[in-house]
């Protein structure tokens, strides 16, 4: 790391797989394991005097099961699971919750958290629906790749989440709930996750982030076939300035992956100014048109493997959703049906420049 970065990581330890260490007083961190390039997630678990609140899940798998349950019957045990809670719906966050609430815990989230996690539980399907097929194919993605995909199951939410129950305690922007021994205040980001929930301690100078902010990677910010048309990175960008506001120098972050930081500031900075510079790349590239798939190279410096395809295209589709809204770039449908992209003379920043 070098001396001038202004990310710092306070704790060098890692907790092995099935203990956890302590960061602040009465909050603990886990990491569970997760099959792919991120292999990991953190989990926190507060103590509350009676029990404790746990944030975030992990996948359900068996091996997710084993760890909750050595977890439970050994660093957790003397005191109740009561609560768990979810900053997100994705997978990893909210995976477990089912199985944890079938131990006794209440799960709390958000509202838009849990109907989309509800929903896609119960979205079963053996093979790519249409509209699916038709997404990718507008953005370019070979024929030979859709007609694959189109023969095999595509990954399915229920595969690594249990349905949840109709049951919930809501959270909502501006709650102030009590979570090991301290106040802490609910502030949502947008961007990676509808309504992703913060925690802001009331008491002192801890954050619990979720993968709003991470230390060392730059959130997910995708699009996909059910919102084509969303910006999400206009979202974050936004979320990024307006949780700028809250920032401290002296907050301890942490984080949903990675070691937690402090810097938090600087940190919100830097992921703001990544999107401005990937905007500008890509707005660059398109001074020929390009498909989604053309316009990949300018936002990924390294080659895109199939497994990672569907998220770099969710970016990228994301920043040229907010090039479109913003007027920097258009789009035409080809005789394939192909949708080309292509910079705004008029709106570029030369031609604002020499204006």
């Amino acid at each position: 790391m070098s001396p001038k970065d202004p990310i710092t990581h306070p704790i060098s330890a890692i907790p092995a797989e099935g203990e956890m260490i302590e960061v602040a007083h009465g909050i603990h961190w886990i990491r569970l394991p997760l099959p792919m390039r991120l292999d990991h997630v953190n989990i926190y678990a507060l103590d509350d005097g009676d029990g404790w609140t746990v944030i975030d899940t992990g996948f359900d798998t068996k091996r997710g099961r084993a760890i909750w349950d050595g977890l439970l019957g050994g660093p957790l045990r003397g005191k109740p699971l009561r609560r768990v809670v979810a900053t997100h719906y994705h997978p990893d966050h909210m995976g477990m919750a089912a199985y944890l609430i079938g131990k006794g815990a209440e799960l709390w989230t958000t509202r838009l958290s849990w109907l989309l996690a509800r929903m896609l539980t119960l979205d079963l399907q053996e093979r790519p629906t249409q509209m699916s097929l038709d997404f990718y194919a507008a953005a370019g993605v070979p024929r030979q790749v859709l007609d694959d995909r189109a023969g095999q199951r595509p990954f399915n939410f229920a595969d690594c989440v249990g349905l949840l129950p109709p049951g919930f305690q809501s959270l909502a922007e501006g709650d102030t709930i009590r979570m090991g021994g301290r106040r802490w205040q609910v502030r949502f980001g947008q961007g990676h996750a509808p309504d992703h929930a913060t925690f802001w301690s009331l008491d002192d100078n801890l954050v619990i982030a979720g993968d709003q902010v991470l230390p060392t990677i730059t959130p997910n910010t995708s699009v996909f076939v059910n919102e084509p048309m969303a910006d999400a990175v206009g979202e974050f960008m936004n979320s990024c300035r307006d949780l700028q506001a809250f920032a401290r120098d002296n907050h301890l972050v942490l984080p949903g992956h990675h070691r937690p930081f402090l810097g938090l500031p600087a940190r919100l900075q830097q992921l703001h100014a990544h999107h401005v510079d990937a905007l500008d790349r890509l707005e660059a590239h398109l001074a020929k048109p390009h498909s989604a798939m053309g316009a990949m190279p300018a936002l990924f410096k390294r080659e895109i493997m199939n497994a990672d395809m569907d998220l770099a295209m969710g970016e990228t589709l994301a920043h040229l959703n907010h090039l479109l809204l913003t007027g920097r770039v258009s789009r035409t449908l080809d005789d394939d049906g192909v949708w080309q992209w292509q910079r705004r003379i008029a709106h570029s920043r030369e031609a604002l420049n020499n204006g």
